[in-house]
């Protein structure tokens, strides 16, 4: 079972290794990290690398494919080299999925048309120009298309995920050994009950590193 992780510059880093963690752990999980080139991609503030081991001419049919999020989602939405390989690989794929702003790499490649979707709060309205119906929930899955919130979502997702391919029983043992528990010490993660300073703050990238 190939396992192909888009990674790009400007990428968010838990968006792919929350999943990585969970999706990883499945039996028979062959994880591949893929880029347009194979080599370092970096965060927006150059401060983490991370490595592309396969350039995408190289994973033609991966069976899963995951599309993390970041500030370079955006001009990756409109890279026709990587929009038509995302497109190209989904005709084939069991399982096509994005986490945060990856979504707008799917609906770059048209994968969104007439699906109901979701993606970080800052890039909801963006799914409409993709064809795309916005839905403020964490995990949105729309036949084989599992679209992600915001960053930590991806984790729920790859465990909805987990749960298909291999049983809730074995999903809930990887939940386990990441001791996946979350009890935050704010309630402050959700943009609806956020004040107008504390979001502006984040759209002046704040949480962008």
């Amino acid at each position: 079972m190939q396992i192909a992780f888009l990674l790009f510059d400007g990428i968010t880093p838990l968006d792919a290794v929350g999943p990585f963690e969970v999706l990883g752990k499945l039996p028979g999980a062959d994880v591949r990290m893929v880029g347009k080139h194979k080599g370092e991609v970096r965060t927006k503030g150059q401060s983490l690398a991370m490595i592309a081991d396969y350039a995408l001419a190289e994973i033609p049919t991966p069976d899963i494919l995951v599309v993390p999020g970041g500030p370079g989602a955006d001009p990756s939405a409109e890279d026709k080299e990587i929009t038509d390989w995302v497109a190209r690989v989904h005709e084939t794929t069991t399982w096509t999925t994005s986490v945060c702003t990856g979504a707008l790499i799917l609906g770059g490649a048209g994968v969104l048309k007439g699906l109901k979707a979701t993606t970080h709060w800052r890039a909801m309205e963006d799914l409409k120009a993709f064809g795309a119906e916005p839905v403020d929930q964490r995990v949105v899955r729309q036949g084989k298309v599992i679209t992600a919130a915001g960053v930590s979502s991806g984790i729920d997702m790859a465990l909805t995920l987990a749960a298909e391919i291999a049983g809730e029983d074995i999903a809930k043992a990887i939940q386990l050994g990441i001791e996946y528990a979350p009890e935050p010490p704010f309630d402050a993660g959700h943009f609806r009950d956020a004040p107008s300073a504390r979001i502006e703050m984040v759209r002046s990238g704040l949480n962008r590193p």
